[in-house]
C-alpha cells in the first residue's frame, strides 16, 4: 500500500532541502499533489498484471494478432523521473487462443506503472503474454523518452532507446521476426 502520509513528509523535506520554503503560496499544497500523483502513477505496484488477461475468446486464428503504438508513461528508478513512448505487442495465438486487444494495453500500463527500469519493463510485457496466453511467439518493442537524459546528466533532448523482447518462434524463427519488426515499423 502506497503510504500518501509518508510520500507528504518527505516531499516537504525535498523542497526543504533544496532551500524553498514549503509554506510558499505555490509550494503549499505540492506535497499533497505528490502524494496524490504517486497513487496514480504507482499504480501498478499494487496490481498482479496477469490478472487483465483472463479474459479469453477461441477461434481458429493462429496468424499474428499486433497491437501498436500503445503510448505509456513510467519513472526510471534510478532517478525518479519519467520516461514515456510508444509500446508494440505482437503475439500469435496457439490453439486459436486469444485475448482482448485492450488487455494487452492494460498489461502496458500495469507494469510501466512501477518505477521501472525499460529493459525490465519490456521483458515483463512479453513474459506476462507467453505466460498468460501460451502463444506460439511474443514480440515486444519498446521505444522511448528518458527525462534522466534529457534534463541532466548528457543533456540529450530527443534521444530514443528502443528495446526488444522476442519468446518463442519470434526468437527462434528469423522470418517471423523479420516480419514482425517491418509491421511494427509500418
Amino acid at each position: 500500500m502506497i503510504d500518501q502520509d509518508k510520500i507528504r513528509t518527505a516531499m516537504k523535506m525535498m523542497i526543504e532541502a533544496i532551500g524553498e520554503d514549503v509554506d510558499r503560496e505555490g509550494l503549499a499544497d505540492t506535497p499533497d499533489r505528490v502524494a496524490k500523483m504517486y497513487m496514480e502513477i504507482f499504480s501498478g505496484i499494487q496490481e498482479d498484471p496477469r490478472e487483465h488477461m483472463q479474459t479469453f475468446f477461441n477461434t481458429d486464428h493462429e496468424e499474428m494478432v499486433i497491437v501498436k503504438d500503445i503510448s505509456f508513461f513510467s519513472m526510471c528508478e534510478h532517478h525518479f523521473l519519467p520516461f514515456f513512448g510508444k509500446v508494440n505487442v505482437a503475439y500469435i495465438p496457439r490453439n486459436g487462443k486469444i485475448t482482448g486487444l485492450s488487455k494487452l494495453a492494460r498489461v502496458v500500463d500495469c507494469i510501466s506503472k512501477r518505477p521501472q527500469l525499460q529493459e525490465r519493463l519490456t521483458s515483463e510485457i512479453a513474459d506476462v503474454i507467453m505466460d498468460v496466453l501460451d502463444p506460439m511467439g511474443v514480440g515486444v518493442v519498446v521505444d522511448a523518452e528518458h527525462m534522466c537524459m534529457n534534463m541532466r546528466g548528457v543533456k540529450k533532448p530527443g534521444s530514443r532507446t528502443v528495446t526488444s523482447a522476442m519468446r518463442g518462434i519470434f526468437r527462434t524463427d528469423a522470418r517471423t521476426r523479420s516480419e514482425v519488426l517491418a509491421l511494427f515499423k509500418n
